[in-house]
């Protein structure tokens, strides 16, 4: 993922969503409506989130230290967790709880046009903000489905801002016709099971979110395409003849490791193995740039003890040559 494009998309989200945290909370204090304190909640948390992922974005670019020799890449899927914890927590279980308050206790929305307006120009200013982070996220999806982006992506920050940005939208849709059917019908409750709903929708997302941040957590391999690129130049054909196994593990979204054992002639001199692994590295980083710790360990390949062993070819970045 391009790092400016990520940061864009997280700008925009949080110049949107403390605009409009602040307008519900005023069309709240207003209006007496639960769903518009649970969505200007919603929003704030949504604020915090974005700066949880500037936060990250920004420690994960300290250099290597001693103590952590592969850098600080991971800072990045560490803070990404965080916001679907803020995101179920303060977002999710909040919108619950006032839905069931509201509910058990109903009462009639005053100054009807706060709650409407706002509503409505919160829309407008979400559709923006996701506009901007599909136009991003475009950019870098491919051929790929929405559903496959948000579970391949290495770098988080765009699904989660999609994520996010689409939950507002639908959210606000709800606090929508919870606060329109309450004044229609003069009852209450309404707004408390539109604020319900809202709950709902935001653990929903943040299980999503926690589910694939805490993958990237522990530890992918590359994608599919770049693993093909990497096999493709490790191997001459002359000096480098074949990968016997190799593993690929992302240190960071834009930083990936490499560790394999190539296969080299017999007779081939120290100095003729070292200007092959030299060289194959030189491969691995041109094809693939991100790529950027590789340790290749020469060895001769023998076929018996190929066919005897563990098929590397069926492990996360196993080779099958």
């Amino acid at each position: 993922m391009s790092a400016s494009g990520g940061t864009k998309a997280i700008v925009a989200a949080l110049a949107a969503n403390l605009a409009i945290a602040v307008a519900k909370f005023v069309a709240f204090l207003f209006s007496g409506s639960s769903s518009m304190l649970a969505e200007s909640v919603h929003s704030l948390a949504d604020s915090g989130n974005q700066g949880l992922l500037l936060l990250g974005g920004k420690k994960a670019q300290r250099e290597a230290t001693p103590q952590h020799p592969f850098g600080y890449g991971r800072e990045r899927y560490i803070y990404a967790f965080l916001v679907s914890i803020v995101l179920f927590s303060v977002g999710g279980m909040f919108a619950i709880y006032e839905g069931y308050e509201k509910i058990k206790h109903p009462h009639e929305i005053e100054a009807w046009y706060w709650p409407i307006g706002v509503l409505v120009f919160a829309i407008i200013a979400e559709t923006f903000s996701f506009r901007t982070a599909i136009k991003e996220s475009n950019l870098l999806r491919g051929k790929l489905s929405w559903p496959q982006f948000v579970r391949r992506a290495k770098a988080p920050e765009l699904p989660v801002v999609l994520l996010e940005d689409l939950g507002a939208l639908v959210g606000l849709i709800l606090a929508l016709v919870g606060v329109s059917v309450a004044l229609a019908t003069g009852n209450g409750v309404w707004d408390g099971i539109g604020t319900l709903c809202i709950g709902v929708l935001l653990i929903v997302i943040a299980i999503v979110l926690a589910a694939e941040t805490k993958s990237l957590l522990l530890g992918e391999a590359a994608g599919a395409e770049d693993i093909e690129k990497i096999k493709a130049a490790t191997v001459d054909g002359e000096t480098v003849t074949r990968i016997i196994h190799m593993r690929t593990l992302h240190l960071g979204p834009e930083e990936l490791l490499v560790a394999a054992k190539i296969a080299v002639e017999q007779h081939e001199t120290a100095d003729e193995v070292a200007q092959a692994i030299n060289a194959a590295e030189e491969r691995i980083r041109a094809a693939v740039p991100i790529a950027r710790v590789i340790y290749l360990e020469p060895d001769i390949y023998n076929e018996a003890a190929a066919a005897a062993g563990a098929d590397p070819g069926k492990s996360p970045g196993g080779s099958g040559h």
